[in-house]
């Protein structure tokens, strides 16, 4: 297993607006918290070679802020509509369909698809935290991945790692 999934729940998102969901804007604190999370990406040595983004404002924000804490490009950044309120099946064919050369993929989409996909793909049963959130906002999970984007069976990956921004120095 060559290939890398990063997948990052967006960000926390302001709640307190008279917006419709898919507007909804980061709060101050998710901007900081993404951009820590890039930050932290760029660090481990985690930078991804392709980035694919539900293009809800607060996913999208989350993924600016990422890319500009990374300091790449933010038009390394594919926005896809099959994220916004994606299901399983929509995740698995979002990846499927990206390029095969990619050897670390960012996804930044929503819960609860993103819990989902990551249960699906992971070999052993994921031990939840005490708050009964396995990715919390801005969270961000790292995959081992077979080498193929177009095939991804049930338990074909590995966890290697789920970081959460309050878990960060």
């Amino acid at each position: 297993m060559n290939k890398q999934l990063l997948i990052l729940r967006h960000a926390k998102s302001d709640w307190g607006l008279n917006v419709r969901d898919f507007d909804r804007p980061l709060k101050k604190r998710g901007k900081q918290a993404a951009q820590r999370m890039g930050l932290w990406l760029q660090q481990q040595d985690l930078v991804p070679d392709y980035i694919i983004s539900s293009p809800a404002e607060r996913a999208k924000t989350t993924a600016e802020k990422l890319t500009e804490a990374m300091d790449i490009s933010v038009n390394l950044v594919h926005h896809d509509s099959r994220l916004y309120a994606a299901e399983l099946d929509d995740l698995i064919a979002v990846l499927s369909d990206c390029p095969q050369q990619a050897k670390r993929i960012l996804l930044v989409a929503h819960n609860p698809g993103l819990e989902e996909l990551i249960e699906f793909l992971h070999k052993d049963s994921l031990q939840i935290p005490e708050d009964g959130k396995l990715l919390p906002t801005a969270t961000l999970a790292v995959l081992a991945m077979p080498d193929d984007w177009y095939s991804l069976p049930k338990n074909c990956a590995e966890v290697l790692s789920i970081t959460r921004p309050a878990d960060l120095p």
